[in-house]
């Protein structure tokens, strides 16, 4: 198969200026975020979601906007822009029924909303053509922090715990190495190898917005260090567009790092018309290639968030198939952390403006929290 003949569609990040004022510093300074275990806890346990974002869609004739929630609600503990520094009144700035999921914005509210008109651009007027599916113009493409600033952060008590997807559970089996290094407080090595999500691409640490969250990888890393006090290090290899042919080719840098753990996460750019077949291969080289020299190196392979289910040039059903050849790889050693079945039940349950950082394939800061809370959930028990 001519599979390298493949043009990757996945938007690059755009690149951010290398500096910043004194200004801005003193700003980043007083907002930065701060680790906490809460926002590491798994969404699916527990009684209590932590920011869960939505975009507050606002209707044209009532002027009221609407947004929806994963679990129904039973109580509001905190409705917060996405930057965490206003904090929003029930009753005053939103108002909703407890044991349903949506939240409705009056008029006259401080939370921001936004008219589905503002969500679309005429066609060919952006750098990245994003045809919407319905022919009417184009996907609004995010390149910073665009989505993040129309999106707020909701926090509640769910009125039902029931998720009905079977999520990665702690087996001290899977990754038994990986985990002894852990418990024994001996230094790990990670290796990272992905496409433009793994770069951190629409975190707001990435984009230099408060709170400055950082992209899942490192939310990873900082929790498995204040869990095990060990010294968990990481070397990140991913580059925006890229899909699996080239993962094959860099195995000589993964192992380079002479990584304890190697987590692969490919698929978005595959997409693009790769058969599952072919990226169940590829991603099996990859895995050989690096045991050749680093026969110990233990794996998590993610399976890969939706992208924009409105963007013509996005394949969904192409992804589950995906999950499933990275499913057949596993064994002690080789885990799944299958973010594929995540977001199918997400966009079920909201809209895909509430989960993306740019409109068509990124993780906003929820998503990031989410891929880091699934990720965590094999390594930590």
């Amino acid at each position: 198969m001519q599979s390298l003949s493949f043009r990757p569609f996945l938007l690059a990040c755009t690149l951010l200026l290398a500096g910043s004022s004194p200004a801005q510093d003193q700003v980043q300074q007083a907002t930065r975020w701060r680790y906490s275990a809460d926002q590491l806890r798994p969404f699916w346990m527990g009684d209590v979601v932590e920011q869960e974002s939505v975009l507050f869609v606002r209707d044209s004739d009532s002027e009221e906007a609407r947004g929806s929630s994963l679990f129904p609600i039973r109580e509001i503990l905190a409705v917060r822009s996405s930057s965490g520094d206003v904090t929003y009144r029930q009753g005053v700035d939103y108002r909703f029924i407890p044991g349903t999921r949506e939240i409705v914005i009056p008029t006259g509210s401080r939370v921001m909303t936004t008219p589905p008109s503002a969500l679309r651009r005429p066609a060919k007027s952006q750098r990245h053509q994003l045809t919407h599916r319905d022919g009417n113009g184009e996907i609004l493409f995010g390149a910073k922090l665009e989505y993040h600033q129309m999106q707020t952060h909701v926090t509640y008590k769910k009125a039902d715990t029931a998720w009905p997807v079977s999520m990665p559970s702690f087996d001290p089996d899977s990754l038994p190495t990986t985990l002894q290094k852990l418990r024994d407080r001996q230094p790990v090595s990670i290796v990272l190898l992905g496409d433009s999500i793994s770069t951190g691409c629409n975190a707001s640490g990435w984009g230099r917005g408060a709170p400055f969250q950082p992209a899942y990888q490192d939310l990873l890393v900082e929790h498995l260090r204040q869990h095990y006090q060990a010294d968990v290090t990481l070397t990140n290899l991913s580059v925006g567009g890229k899909s699996t042919p080239w993962g094959v080719t860099m195995i000589d840098q993964v192992t380079e790092q002479q990584p304890d753990l190697v987590i692969l996460a490919f698929g978005m750019n595959d997409s693009a018309g790769r058969s599952p077949d072919e990226y169940g291969q590829n991603t099996a080289a990859m895995i050989q290639k690096t045991r050749v020299t680093c026969p110990q190196a233990e794996f998590i392979l993610i399976a890969s968030m939706l992208g924009n289910r409105d963007w013509v040039r996005l394949n969904h059903d192409v992804f589950p198939q995906y999950r499933d050849q990275l499913a057949s790889l596993c064994q002690p050693g080789i885990a799944l952390a299958d973010m594929t079945s995540v977001w199918a039940e997400f966009i079920k349950r909201k809209k895909d403006s509430d989960l993306t950082g740019n409109g068509v394939n990124h993780p906003n800061d929820f998503g990031h929290r989410v891929y880091a809370q699934v990720l965590s959930a094999l390594l930590v028990p």
